[in-house]
């Protein structure tokens, strides 16, 4: 839409209000709303100032005048309004250069894209993340000097089987047999439904959705692959509704990786494949239909890994997800079967157009911007430095002796190694200017300061049951 389309819907639609969407550094929608009227054609060139210093991991407080700028392609009407509003996602600039600001996550991926595009290596990257999350009936939590705990509830928990709820009428879902169940054990059928149709009243693709394999609310709606900006987007839009749909059936939903102990936790697993002139450049006839482009994709994102996982694995909850025993990544591997691999090769369909490359590492807690941009990065990089991957994976990684298990690395056991892989490899990220110094150091400072020294100087509960009687 251009500009003046987008004038005219809002007379069309009578719209109310417009809504700024735009992306804090960390990864969350931040927004303000404006008059419908006071919206012009001038506003999609010339911005609208706000204060970037109250905004994580943005400017200082000296330097704290920003400009909004929406993209008019972005328009949506947002559901969840009492009045009708139009919603715009935009890109960030700096107010005097008028540069684009490069700590804007939306930037950062547009860069990547750019960056690929004149490289000449492929015209097209298409993503496809499988978002999962959690919806409860109940969550409490809180830390303070002198407690801290957190309460999960659900209707579906195999733990409320004996509660009284007057009545209970069963059918909770056993732990670790959540996937794919009928009604009554899948008590969410109709929340999914609802999201689903909310998720295509903002315009995205929906392919299907389901129960996932936790006992408790553990679900997925399945949406269509895209461009990296746009799939960015649309997973932004994704985690918008699945949060005011549950909140307005009075549940909660939350993306974060692993909310319950010893049950599956929650993944974002991206299928990537590269594209040039209408031809998918990772079907070929090598291992598992892949060609040997895919294969130096598939080198760049392992080498790479470790420094990956501090955006594609951004907490220091992820790793409580990165564990044995859950379906979750655990080897620097490839294979094209192997769930407990990296990466994931799908054999669904033979068809040349379907092959692909599925990254298991990312879970929903990341920024999408900066996770599908680090990823392209390492795919480029591992496509023009011909970095090969090895042999692939093809074993059941539990069933490995201790030498064999030995040659195959495995993920990062924590945020601050993740962290540290990252400080030293991201000379990658850098390439072409996606990402800069500032952009890398601010991460890795945020990361340290508000996240893992947070974790690390706090009692645990569990430490109590260890060691209180010592």
């Amino acid at each position: 839409m251009t500009p003046k389309e987008i004038l005219a819907l809002i007379r069309e639609k009578e719209v109310k209000a417009v809504d700024f969407r735009f992306m804090d550094f960390p990864g969350l929608w931040q927004h303000f709303t404006i008059p419908a009227e006071i919206l012009e054609e001038a506003t999609f060139e010339e911005g609208i100032g706000f204060d970037g210093s109250s905004l994580r991991g943005w400017q200082s407080i000296n330097e704290a005048d920003m400009l909004v700028v929406p993209v008019p392609n972005t328009a949506f009407i947002d559901p969840f309004c009492r009045e009708t509003t139009l919603t715009l996602i935009c890109n960030i600039q700096d107010p005097l250069t008028k540069e684009d600001y490069s700590r804007d996550p939306r930037n950062v991926a547009r860069k990547a894209y750019n960056y690929m595009r004149a490289g000449g290596i492929c015209d097209k990257a298409y993503f496809g993340p499988e978002v999962q999350f959690f919806v409860f009936d109940d969550i409490r939590f809180d830390q303070n000097t002198h407690s801290g705990y957190y309460q999960i509830d659900s209707v579906e928990g195999a733990w409320n089987t004996g509660r009284d709820e007057r009545p209970n009428l069963g059918h909770k879902l056993r732990y670790k047999e959540g996937y794919s169940p009928c009604p009554p054990s899948d008590a969410m059928h109709d929340l999914r439904s609802e999201m689903m149709l909310m998720m295509m009243q903002c315009g995205l693709t929906v392919e299907a959705h389901r129960h996932e394999a936790a006992t408790a609310g553990q679900g997925e709606v399945g949406i269509r692959y895209d461009e990296l900006v746009k799939t960015a987007d649309n997973v932004l839009k994704y985690k918008y509704v699945v949060k005011n749909v549950a909140r307005r059936n009075q549940k909660t939903a939350t993306f974060m990786p692993k909310p319950l102990y010893q049950e599956y936790g929650s993944g974002m697993n991206v299928h990537l494949s590269l594209w040039k002139n209408g031809t998918n450049l990772f079907a070929g006839s090598r291992y598992a239909g892949l060609s040997e482009m895919a294969e130096y994709a598939i080198g760049g994102l392992l080498k790479h890994a470790p420094a990956l996982c501090a955006f594609t694995n951004p907490t220091t909850n992820s790793y409580k997800r990165l564990v044995p025993g859950f379906e979750a990544p655990i080897s620097l591997a490839y294979s094209q079967r192997n769930r407990s691999a990296a990466i994931r090769i799908p054999v669904y369909s033979p068809v040349p157009k379907n092959r692909r490359i599925e990254y298991r590492l990312p879970d929903a807690a990341g920024n999408p911007y900066l996770v599908f941009a680090a990823m392209l990065m390492a795919v480029l990089d591992g496509i023009k430095n011909k970095i090969a991957p090895g042999e692939p994976l093809d074993k059941d990684i539990y069933d490995l002796g201790a030498e064999e298990l030995s040659k195959v690395p495995p993920t990062p056991g924590s945020l601050e190694e993740s962290l540290s892989a990252l400080k030293a490899d991201h000379e990658f990220l850098l390439q072409g200017g996606v990402f800069t110094e500032d952009v890398i150091e601010t991460w890795i400072k945020y990361k340290h300061q508000v996240e893992v020294e947070a974790i690390r100087t706090r009692p645990h509960p569990y430490e109590f049951a260890l060691y209180y009687d010592m």
